[in-house]
């Protein structure tokens, strides 16, 4: 199971207990907001991206949506979504709990400027109704990324 994935990668951090497993579904940044009674922005939604060189999972803030140009000149490649059923044998979490802890070796996690706003955020923890409440260098350090990015349209 996912979420026991994400609990043995979040033990070698000492945060494992900190997992929240909810009643309800936070599938989606809306089920998450309402389930973790915050603003949808406040939900660090992580999307899977094909790369050159692999998979790639950019972690955004909940409203946040990509910028085809800005994650082209970002990542040399056009911003193409992994297939729903291509997800969890390509990074290790189906979606509705994919996150960017426990993933998959060949899998590059960054994150966006966009989160940059907030002082915690609410990842998913590699299941349909899981989450954690994170510093930005927590989630950082925990989900061992490769850098932070600009690839979101700025807001209006």
């Amino acid at each position: 199971m996912s979420i026991e994935r994400v609990r043995q990668a979040l033990e070698a951090y000492g945060a494992a207990n900190r997992i929240i497993e909810l009643d309800q579904s936070s599938a989606t940044v809306d089920l998450a907001a309402q389930a973790l009674h915050c603003e949808p922005d406040h939900i660090a939604k992580t999307l899977s991206f094909m790369g050159p060189d692999g998979p790639i999972l950019v972690v955004v803030a909940g409203l946040g949506r990509i910028h085809s140009g800005k994650f082209k000149r970002t990542f040399h490649t056009k911003a193409t979504m992994l297939k729903a059923d291509e997800v969890e044998d390509l990074v290790g979490h189906a979606p509705g709990g994919v996150c960017p802890f426990g993933v998959n070796e060949n899998v590059s996690v960054y994150l966006d400027n966009s989160l940059r706003k907030y002082e915690t955020v609410f990842p998913a923890c590699g299941s349909s109704n899981s989450a954690i409440e994170l510093t930005l260098p927590e989630l950082e350090m925990f989900s061992n990324a490769a850098g932070w990015v600009d690839v979101c349209k700025d807001p209006q």
